[in-house]
């Protein structure tokens, strides 16, 4: 056999013996007046939502997820209902559309984006990004949440300029 063979084989019957040491010992039993506190645990079932369910079929994902008191929100992006890009060109336009289609999806949790407590904002133009950012301000009225802004290569079609995604938090 081989040092290491001989090494790790000795290690592990160490570690076996340690970890076993404790499996023999006499069982002591202490008899004490303790008061037994049932404690009921809820499942907690994923609450699917789809915002354009045939697109959402088409594309392959559901923009909404809520388990317990936690919701993400895919990517918002601009489009129709029946998945077309639209304010094409339009940077804050698209952001507005962005904007309207997660607070929709906000309220049907009963939520706002007071509740709102992660937000990643992807873009493929960071200076436009950068001059419409400000109109933030009129959906953060309380606070604003932790994210990111990253600048993207593309998006899901060559005409989305922002896609914004949520994470929200809501007390029951």
């Amino acid at each position: 056999m081989e040092k290491t063979s001989l090494f790790r084989n000795g290690i592990i019957a160490i570690l076996i013996s340690i970890i076993t040491a404790g499996c023999n010992q006499p069982v002591k039993e202490k008899v004490t007046d303790k008061v037994v506190e049932v404690v009921e645990v809820k499942l907690e079932v994923p609450e699917y939502f789809q915002l354009r369910p045939e697109v959402e079929k088409i594309f392959g994902y559901s923009h909404a997820v809520k388990i317990g008191n936690d919701i993400k929100i895919s990517g918002a992006v601009s489009m129709d209902a029946d998945g077309n890009p639209t304010a094409v060109g339009d940077f804050e336009q698209q952001m507005i559309n962005c904007y309207a289609d997660l607070d929709k999806i906000l309220k049907h949790y009963g939520c706002t984006f007071d509740d709102v407590i992660v937000e990643n904002i992807f873009t493929t133009n960071m200076p436009m990004f950068l001059e419409a950012a400000a109109y933030r301000n009129e959906i953060y009225t309380k606070q604003f949440p932790t994210g990111s802004w990253l600048g993207v290569k593309e998006l899901a079609f060559p005409e989305f300029l922002i896609e914004i995604e949520l994470e929200v938090y809501k007390e029951e």
